[in-house]
């Protein structure tokens, strides 16, 4: 009883003290000022690393962003890409225009929307080029090297993921890159990811051929894959991207309107007991067995990558071209053999145009069960082609847009009548100089008759006539006939030798054992020209060597090796013409045949009037 007269007589003083007026209430106002003022204060002190870092990380976005692009395929959904030229060729994958057809709308940043044509397709590789029209020039990204990328680095994703963007603005997505080198089978569908960067920043359905980039903002791959929740086709923090040096690899075939195929090493490999890679199977035809690799040969490295599993090797295979000839390290019975192998195709040409047609299901994107594309994603009828972009589309059988590789072929061919000047190459061609041992050569070529002096002997050739009917001299595989083809393209240019087409990028030259990442990549050319198949490599590396032929692979025959002629030039003279080699190395099924040192050219013009003075005399041995 007392105990309560006194609580209940305490209740008013209680009140009175928890008063907002009253000392407690005065206490806590008091509290929460200093409160305020402390965390007021802290926030004018924050590191201004941390305030710099935060709009350097705004301005990357904002960046990045504009070079995204939403791609819509009408009914049919769509996807994402990235532009990567400023006058708006575009990656995104081979599932997101397959259901778009020739021509699709892509929507920018700024909120402009503009057609879009197909230019090239890699169904294996889950890549395709677009052409944006309606502007002179693009904001776009620039590739990096993928191969610097570490685990912990971190990446943005940017795209338009469930077709979310209705106002254009892409959305973007921070994380770090989970790993590198990633291989990833194709698991029913032709589509293989090899070599890929799997990150942990969201990639969901309509990010599918959007941008990966670095913290600095450059493009290291291109977004592809990703693994859903079993019930929704939802992100789960599994993502995989194309690397950015796989889509340099293609890029010069994907923009020349090309259906382009990956690399094959015509064998197979398994892990031995020791951990190690060797051979278990190989292809007689193959030009991995004519260099001699063989059963049960430990494969070390290819072009230039250390190859310790069956997935290494797959990776460094999938990031390559067919037809590239890259070098490969072998070690048979502890021995290392370092040899140059020309790498064939995956797939048949024609199985490989059903795939691109849609006349043959490629499946979907490879991953777990519940991953396969979304609906918006699926396949449809070919739209007709707008008006801004009739013109820009020619079929033919191997293409996806041939009118590109005409665009390229035309450009190799400025190229190549810019360095030549006003050089009149038209009239007989004179060279002469020393072979590696000191002995003399002398070669002369015209339009009647090609002939080359060797201390072994004299051959001739008529230009005129099938050149794969004389492959000489003997054991060059055909070195007069590459040079008939060498003049004929400097003076009459790539259209002169029938069937020419432009045919991507390839490294000119490498040699055994070293690496091709970073390697200059030179223009490709290939023609069919009166009985033999040469392949052209023309430099493409700064507009003062832009059109210089680095070298010819001319095949008289499919089932022989080619003559490998490679050019080299002297550098740091002015004076020189710059379309003549100093040098000259050929080699046949990886064996040198000569080495010869070009002291003197002479082009002579075409008439033969004395007054007249000669288009071209060089000493090249000082300069060209």
């Amino acid at each position: 009883m007392r105990t309560g007269r006194v609580c209940s007589s305490a209740l008013p003083v209680l009140r009175w003290w928890g008063h907002p007026r009253g000392p407690l209430g005065l206490v806590w106002a008091g509290v929460l000022l200093v409160a305020c003022t402390v965390v007021a204060a802290r926030a004018a002190e924050v590191d201004p690393g941390v305030l710099a870092a935060e709009q350097q990380r705004i301005e990357v976005v904002s960046r990045i962003s504009a070079a995204t692009i939403a791609i819509f395929a009408g009914d049919q959904g769509g996807g994402s890409g990235v532009i990567v030229t400023p006058d708006g060729y575009a990656f995104t994958n081979f599932h997101v225009v397959q259901p778009a057809g020739l021509a699709m709308r892509c929507g920018l940043a700024d909120g402009d929307v503009v057609d879009a044509i197909l230019v090239g397709l890699d169904p294996t590789g889950d890549v395709a080029v677009v052409k944006l029209v309606g502007r002179e020039t693009f904001p776009y990204a620039r590739l990096a090297d993928s191969d610097q990328v570490r685990v912990g680095d971190a990446c943005y994703t940017v795209g338009n993921p469930f077709l979310l963007a209705s106002n254009l603005q892409p959305s973007v997505s921070l994380g770090i890159v989970s790993g590198t080198h990633r291989y990833q089978f194709p698991a029913g569908t032709i589509l293989e990811y090899t070599d890929c960067l799997q990150v942990d920043a969201a990639i969901n359905p309509g990010n599918s051929g959007g941008p990966l980039f670095d913290a600095a903002g450059d493009l290291i791959g291109v977004n592809g894959r990703a693994s859903f929740e079993k019930r929704g086709r939802v992100n789960v923090g599994v993502g995989y991207a194309i690397s950015s040096n796989q889509l340099r690899n293609f890029m010069g075939s994907l923009r020349g309107g090309m259906l382009v195929d990956h690399a094959t090493l015509g064998a197979t490999v398994a892990t031995g007991a020791d951990g190690k890679v060797y051979v278990s199977d190989i292809l007689e035809s193959s030009d991995a067995y004519r260099r001699g690799l063989r059963y049960d040969d430990e494969i070390v490295s290819l072009a230039g990558r250390p190859v310790r599993t069956v997935n290494a090797l797959k990776n460094v295979l999938g990031i390559l071209p067919a037809g590239w000839r890259v070098p490969l390290v072998f070690r048979r019975e502890g021995r290392a053999e370092e040899i140059m192998v020309r790498l064939a195709a995956v797939h048949a040409a024609a199985e490989l145009a059903e795939i691109a047609s849609g006349r043959r299901s490629s499946g979907p994107p490879p991953g777990p069960p519940g991953e396969g594309p979304p609906e918006e994603e699926q396949a449809g009828p070919v739209a007709k082609l707008p008006e801004s972009v009739r013109d820009l589309y020619e079929p033919k059988i191997g293409y996806s847009n041939y009118h590109f590789s005409r665009l390229e072929r035309d450009r190799v061919a400025t190229a190549m009548e810019r360095l030549v000047g006003d050089d009149d190459l038209a009239g007989v061609w004179e060279l002469s100089g020393t072979l590696a041992d000191g002995r003399p050569f002398r070669i002369e070529l015209s339009d009647a008759l090609a002939t080359i002096d060797l201390p072994t002997g004299t051959s001739r050739l008529d230009p005129q006539a099938a050149l794969d009917q004389s492959p000489v001299p003997p054991g060059s595989g055909g070195l007069l006939a590459a040079l008939v083809v060498w003049r004929q393209l400097l003076s009459q240019g790539p259209q002169s030798l029938g069937r020419t087409d432009y045919a991507g990028t390839a490294p000119a030259a490498a040699d055994a054992g070293s690496s091709i990442t970073g390697m200059p990549l030179a223009d490709l050319l290939r023609s069919d020209v009166a009985g033999v198949t040469a392949e052209i490599f023309v430099s493409k590396a700064d507009e003062a060597t832009a059109g210089r032929l680095l070298g010819i692979d001319l095949w008289a025959s499919p089932q022989a090796d080619p003559c490998e002629v490679r050019f080299q030039y002297a550098e740091g003279d002015a004076q020189g013409a710059a379309w003549v080699p100093a040098a000259m190395e050929v080699h046949v099924g990886g064996a040198l045949f000569g080495r010869f040192m070009i002291e003197r050219c002479v082009a002579a013009v075409a008439d033969s009037d004395p007054d007249k003075p000669s288009a071209s005399d060089v000493d090249a041995g000082e300069g060209a």
